[in-house]
């Protein structure tokens, strides 16, 4: 059975504590205050809004607080099985379920309330709009629902920060500025391009900067 790779090694950015919050303070208080037992969450939005780092952070916080948790996806194939002393399920990309999964999906939310544990699931829009089974769809409707909020340019900058203080990296305040304005405001997109120019700068042996990211995106791209 394929779960989510929940065991998170040295990762910082994949606690609750160090997720940007922007406007999503009220979801990220909700998570932090989430019991067994508790009706399920759904957490929604787009690509690249923070829905399974969120799941990452609270999976190990509850692991840190010596609750099992098991978690599933649209990879995971095999019969969906809870052990007994599950407390916490989570399920990723719910929306991308296929007919089975759906199946395994809702008997997971029956075997969840029997033995007291808490689902929390993420998909790209809110649950009346999915398009899945009604009986699934009714309970992923039943408890708290969230919607990710974009984030402004403040949280954006403070994300970009982030993630470069996870590689080692100090990033000037013009590379930020000038990603920020030049590309598409979104962390699908601004976190792979960091990302490409952190190995462009790690294989040149210089420091990031907006002449070396020019350069790189003038580069043909390799065959």
């Amino acid at each position: 059975m394929k779960q989510l790779p929940l065991d998170l090694g040295p990762e910082p950015d994949q606690r609750l504590a160090r997720f940007v919050v922007g406007a999503n303070a009220e979801l990220l208080a909700h998570l932090q205050g989430l019991s067994p037992g508790e009706p399920p969450t759904l957490i929604w939005g787009g690509a690249g809004s923070g829905k399974t780092h969120l799941l990452h952070g609270l999976a190990r916080q509850w692991r840190e607080q010596g609750q099992a948790v098991a978690a599933f996806d649209a990879g995971a194939r095999g019969r969906w099985e809870l052990a007994p002393a599950v407390r916490l399920v989570l399920i990723d990309d719910v929306d991308r379920l296929d007919e089975t999964q759906q199946h395994q999906a809702f008997a997971l939310f029956i075997e969840a309330v029997g033995q007291g544990a808490t689902v929390v699931a993420t998909s790209r829009a809110p649950a009346v709009d999915l398009p899945l089974r009604e009986d699934l769809r009714t309970r992923l409707g039943w408890g708290p629902s969230f919607a990710l909020q974009p984030l402004d340019e403040g949280a954006l900058r403070e994300l970009l920060l982030q993630d470069g203080l996870r590689r080692g990296l100090q990033l000037p305040a013009e590379l930020l500025d000038y990603l920020l304005l030049r590309f598409a405001r979104d962390p699908a997109h601004l976190i792979p391009l960091l990302d490409r120019l952190d190995q462009y700068a790690l294989r040149l042996k210089r420091a990031p900067t907006v002449p070396l990211l020019r350069q790189m995106l003038n580069e043909p791209d390799p065959v």
